[in-house]
């Protein structure tokens, strides 16, 4: 068996992975652009809409819903703190928890940025049926 047979270029799976990560690079670039006039950036997006669907939730389960580590919570948290979206609260029960909540600021700027993020899906979501998207 020679190299050339070993590699995946070939492989309809492995093209279709390609395909489906290509597609996912230019959304994430796209939506970047279209949430630039609001002054945010899709992963402070992605904190918004966490933190609206399940306030008061902790830095540790943001990261796991995000997906990320907590330092990149932890980076992420000042910069939507110092724009007055976001607060962190002190755990009644456990000092050493911090409980993140949207402020009524950041409830304003989600819901704007959700329109936003709704017709660039529908756009890009355009041709498919209902059923296809279950």
């Amino acid at each position: 068996m020679n190299i050339k047979q070993e590699l995946p270029w070939d492989n309809p799976r492995f093209r279709n992975w390609v395909a489906v990560a290509r597609a996912c690079h230019v959304l994430e670039r796209t939506l970047a652009v279209k949430l630039a006039p609001l002054d945010l950036k899709p992963a402070q997006l992605d904190v918004l809409m966490n933190l609206y669907r399940h306030p008061g939730m902790s830095q540790h389960d943001l990261a796991r819903k995000l997906l990320v580590g907590r330092s990149n919570v932890t980076m992420l948290l000042p910069q939507l703190e110092t724009r007055g979206l976001v607060r962190r609260e002190g755990d009644e029960k456990d000092k050493r928890v911090l409980r993140l909540n949207l402020t009524e600021a950041g409830e304003a700027l989600l819901m704007k940025a959700l329109k936003v993020h709704m017709a660039l899906i529908e756009k890009a979501m355009s041709q498919s049926t209902p059923e296809q998207c279950d």
